[in-house]
């Protein structure tokens, strides 16, 4: 009974004695046991930049699509890729504007949509002139689904659809443009060869790199009927709709796609005359290449991992042969094998937790590197707990 009380307490006292034998071995050797750890320190230090990079150019588009908005859905005209009218004219699939008048009443996990189109124009305000603005025909609603409220002035009114008044709407990019006063409203300006009077001022979209080329163009809005009449009914017409929630996306496209089936008489079998995308399908996408890749490039990374670990074995396999005398020696004095053993393996745990540390405090410099770096918008890059638990794992298993 004593000597399994006093078991633990032996084992304790062998492995801190291990621990300080293998401290002092490592620093009468010292060039050897950086040789030895330089392996695992540049597999512990690569895993740990690759996985904080990943992770932060994850996190990056995921933020780039929150921005655009998960519960977001695209509906736009499209050709067939069989059928009869695969190789139609865009006059055939186009969309006529009625075509959604009664959506919402079909679609129970929409919650809003807006009718839009799009054209390029000049605008001149006195003498002043910006070339190649891009002016957008939308609906009241615009302002829910983007989240981009009027902060000088108002909205469109039910009247100015339906009358398709010459009003308009600007970004505060295109108000500093133009060089008009802090308040513009009240204001006219030329586009093309038509005047519109500015109604308010909304708020400017969230800057990103992905979409739109970082926010940087000057944007105009008009009500959508006036620009649909003005362009004779030539324009193309796409409709940006929100569901209820990004949880519900999958429904919700599905519903505009039986409600236009419907609308457009299409019979069973035959392809959609249409296209519906919606961003949160892009994230779950997105989500698995991101594990996808991340898998494989820490497989590929971890190979160093392993090249390491087959270096401390053989260093540790000529340390025994080099160490004969000093093994004979402490069995000479009463040592058992299992505690020249210990000493010998709690080296090589003892040069492989050296060389992970290492490896870690390298990425992390690696990370920090990487994140100041605006070219590469990594600037999310972030070292996970997980990615050292792998690193450390994948070390001390060798």
């Amino acid at each position: 009974m004593t000597f399994i009380l006093r078991l633990p307490l032996r084992l304790l006292t062998l492995t801190y004695q291990s621990v300080f034998l293998a401290l002092g071995q490592i620093w009468t050797n010292k060039l050897r046991a950086l040789l030895t750890t330089l392996g695992i320190v540049i597999g512990v230090s690569s895993v740990v930049a690759v996985i904080a990079a990943l992770s932060g150019l994850r996190k990056s588009v995921l933020s780039e699509f929150e921005t655009l908005g998960t519960n977001k859905v695209f509906v736009m005209p499209a050709r067939p890729d069989r059928g009869p009218l695969r190789n139609a004219n865009f006059n055939q699939v186009r969309f006529e504007p009625e075509l959604f008048d009664d959506m919402l009443l079909h679609t129970p996990s929409l919650d809003a949509f807006t009718r839009q189109t799009s054209f390029t124009r000049t605008v001149r305000y006195g003498e002043v002139t910006e070339e190649n603005v891009e002016v957008t025909g939308i609906e009241p609603s615009w302002h829910k689904i983007e989240n981009r409220s009027v902060t000088i002035g108002r909205p469109f009114g039910l009247i100015d659809v339906e009358r398709a008044n010459a009003v308009c709407l600007i970004d505060p990019k295109m108000q500093d443009k133009l060089r008009l006063p802090r308040d513009p409203t009240g204001q006219s300006i030329l586009i093309g060869n038509r005047w519109f009077l500015i109604i308010g001022v909304v708020e400017p979209r969230v800057e990103s790199s992905m979409f739109r080329g970082g926010g940087s163009e000057a944007e105009v809005f008009i009500p959508f009927t006036t620009a649909y009449q003005g362009g004779r009914g030539r324009l193309p017409l796409y409709v940006i709709a929100a569901a209820k929630a990004p949880n519900v996306a999958e429904e919700a496209r599905a519903e505009i796609a039986f409600y236009l089936r419907n609308q457009r008489r299409l019979k069973p079998g035959e392809p959609d005359t249409f296209r519906i995308e919606f961003v949160d399908r892009f994230v779950q996408q997105f989500n698995q290449l991101a594990v996808m890749i991340t898998m494989v490039a820490t497989g590929i990374v971890g190979i160093s991992l392993l090249v390491g670990g087959v270096g401390i074995m053989n260093i540790m396999l000529v340390s025994v042969s080099e160490r004969t005398r000093e093994i004979g020696l402490r069995k000479a004095i009463g040592a058992r094998p299992a505690a020249i053993l210990l000493q010998f393996l709690i080296e090589a745990m003892v040069l492989c937790f050296m060389g992970g540390l290492i490896g870690v405090l390298i990425g992390q410099g690696l990370v920090s590197l990487i994140a100041s770096v605006p070219q590469m918008r990594l600037q999310d890059a972030f070292v996970p707990t997980w990615a050292v638990v792998q690193a450390h794992l994948g070390n001390g298993s060798n």
